[in-house]
């Protein structure tokens, strides 16, 4: 099979490797350059085996990737996705800075693959979403697209995730004697950023509801566990019905009768999610727990699956559902 050449940008991060580690496994890619200017010249062992070695990001001629993966920071992306793309390559960009809520999203889809599908498969430029939003918006689509949240609700999103969330540059507060044996919550108040791509997914979806993300820190590598408790505009009969129909046929998204748990999702490019009615409160109300794995399906997975739609590709080639 003739192999698709693709690059990656911002490489040696968590997100680049995971990306670069895939794109090894995969059976119609070539990994044509992964660049990372801090760690230029050296080779470092990716996930689940095989190594890398990172070139200075101004070396790469990034006309020799069909498409890239720009992994770089949010704020630094957005001028390396315009070269890439003056190039002639197609771009996935991981960072914020083309998502929807973020001020340079028209006419760019926002790559929640199980909803933008369609807009994907002709797209240039993908902005993929962050990976909290990710779980927290999978989890919600059948209740945001079925008009089936209260008028003036507030739908609550209390997410836990693994440190490799934060990313790889070393900062005193993410130690190891920082983070093992605690639990902390971060980003209150509603200042965490990938609260604006959940409220814009919502507007965009005609929910009339306060988003209210409280993100917390878990003292483990991968993958995020979100609670969300929403208020119905009137009970339902079958609420796992709604999520069995509207996820039926997709690879990526487990509906299950039992609570996720991340240990079921690590290292996978899979939601998984089920539902409980709430018992003893006034209004109806729905809790609903989605679990993924934050580098794979809430980053590089997401990523892979909607480079595969881009170049014309099988969706999941070289992703473990």
């Amino acid at each position: 099979m003739h192999k698709i050449p693709v690059g990656v940008l911002g490489a040696s991060g968590y997100a680049g490797r995971e990306l670069c580690a895939i794109i090894q496994a995969h059976p119609g890619l070539s990994l044509a350059f992964a660049a990372a200017n801090s760690q230029r010249g050296e080779t470092a062992a990716l996930p689940l085996g095989g190594s890398v070695t990172f070139r200075a990001t101004d070396d790469v001629r990034l006309g020799d990737a069909a498409l890239v993966f720009s992994a770089l920071p949010h704020g630094a992306s957005s001028e390396w996705v315009a070269r890439a793309r003056a190039a002639g390559a197609k771009v996935v960009d991981l960072s914020s800075d083309h998502r929807i809520g973020n001020g340079a999203s028209d006419g760019i889809p926002y790559g929640l693959t199980e909803l933008r599908r369609d807009a994907v498969r002709s797209a240039d430029l993908v902005a993929n979403p962050g990976c909290y939003p990710t779980a927290a918006l999978l989890g919600l689509l059948p209740l945001l697209e079925g008009g089936h949240v209260a008028k003036g609700a507030r739908i609550d999103i209390s997410a836990a995730s693994g440190v490799t969330g934060a990313g790889l540059s070393p900062r005193l507060d993410l130690l190891f004697g920082e983070i093992t044996e605690n639990f902390r919550a971060y980003g209150v108040g509603g200042a965490h950023r990938h609260l604006k791509e959940m409220r814009a997914l919502a507007t965009e979806l005609r929910a009339d509801a306060d988003l209210l993300f409280t993100p917390h820190l878990l003292p483990i590598a991968r993958g995020i566990l979100a609670t969300i408790t929403v208020p119905l505009a009137a009970p339902l009969a079958d609420p796992m019905g709604l999520w069995r129909d509207r996820f039926a046929g997709e690879r990526f998204i487990e509906v299950t009768d039992e609570l996720p748990e991340l240990r079921q999702v690590q290292h996978r490019n899979v939601a998984r999610i089920t539902v409980r009615t709430v018992e003893g409160v006034r209004t109806p109300t729905l809790q609903v727990f989605s679990a993924i794995d934050n580098l794979v399906k809430g980053a590089a997975g997401q990523a892979m699956q909607n480079a595969n739609l881009m170049l014309g590709l099988d969706e999941g080639l070289g992703l473990r559902a």
